[in-house]
């Protein structure tokens, strides 16, 4: 299985992350987020796989993460309440995300994709 690259053309580091994965050579296949969005339960899966809390996976950077002071509310939601946020707006997803078979990467992070990947 090819990795899935999930990003959003607009983002600096998703097209950082994409000229290193073809420096390296590394076939994938795109995904975009802002068009497919992940589902409930490809985030459920992504999450158990990475090893990472839920709340990783939010973009806390975004203008809707700020607009939805989602830094004050993500504590006292729970987790289902934070996948059906990460569903509903792709915007809200930390990107890039590599989706292996074995592996989910959250953000770019060269050397933990290098560690990964090489």
């Amino acid at each position: 299985m090819r990795p899935i690259y999930i990003c959003y053309e607009g983002c600096s580091t998703c097209r950082k992350a994409r000229k290193w994965l073809a420096e390296k050579g590394v076939a994938f296949d795109e995904r975009p987020i802002r068009e497919q969005r992940p589902s409930v339960d490809e985030l459920r899966a992504w999450q158990r796989l990475s090893g990472l809390p839920l709340k990783r996976f939010f973009n806390t950077s975004g203008l809707q993460y700020r607009a939805l002071k989602l830094k004050d509310r993500l504590p006292e939601m729970d987790e289902a309440e934070m996948l059906a946020l990460l569903a509903a707006d792709g915007m809200l997803v930390k990107r890039p995300l590599l989706v292996a078979e074995d592996a989910v990467l959250v953000g770019f992070k060269e050397e933990e994709w290098a560690a990964r990947l090489l």
